[in-house]
């Protein structure tokens, strides 16, 4: 079981990101599953929509990505509501994250799994807090 931020997701989809994320893809779809918190799908279809205006994707290609991404072995964790009004903002308070990222990062502790991200902040802070990146 791994985290899995947006930033690591949306280096599939984007062919000159393609390289940040070696066998991740391959990590969630074989026996690994990804959890992800409840915001992250927006992230995702935000940062796909914003990759077509800036020509990096065709204007089909968003809704076939996320056709691909729906069928992966992600679970959305329900529980990042609940924690999103105490821990995850002292969580984003403590590292300097915004309270988006501090929501990956509160979820991999609790769940005590490798997060999987391309954000620079997000895995300083991940290794401050002694999480595992992967």
């Amino acid at each position: 079981m791994l985290v899995l931020d947006s930033s690591a997701t949306l280096a599939w989809s984007l062919d000159d990101e393609q390289d940040y994320a070696p066998g991740l893809l391959d990590a969630v779809t074989a026996a690994e599953t990804a959890v992800v918190p409840m915001h992250w799908l927006l992230e995702v279809a935000n940062g796909l929509c914003m990759a077509v205006r800036r020509r990096r994707l065709a204007l089909d290609e968003p809704i076939l990505v996320l056709a691909h991404i729906r069928e992966l072995p992600i679970i959305i964790d329900l529980e990042t509501t609940s924690r999103g009004w105490q821990e995850i903002p002292a969580l984003a308070k403590t590292h300097g994250l915004t309270v988006y990222d501090a929501a990956y990062l509160e979820l991999a502790m609790r769940l005590d799994a490798p997060l999987a991200t391309l954000d620079q902040e997000l895995s300083r802070a991940a290794r401050a807090a002694k999480v595992p990146l992967f």
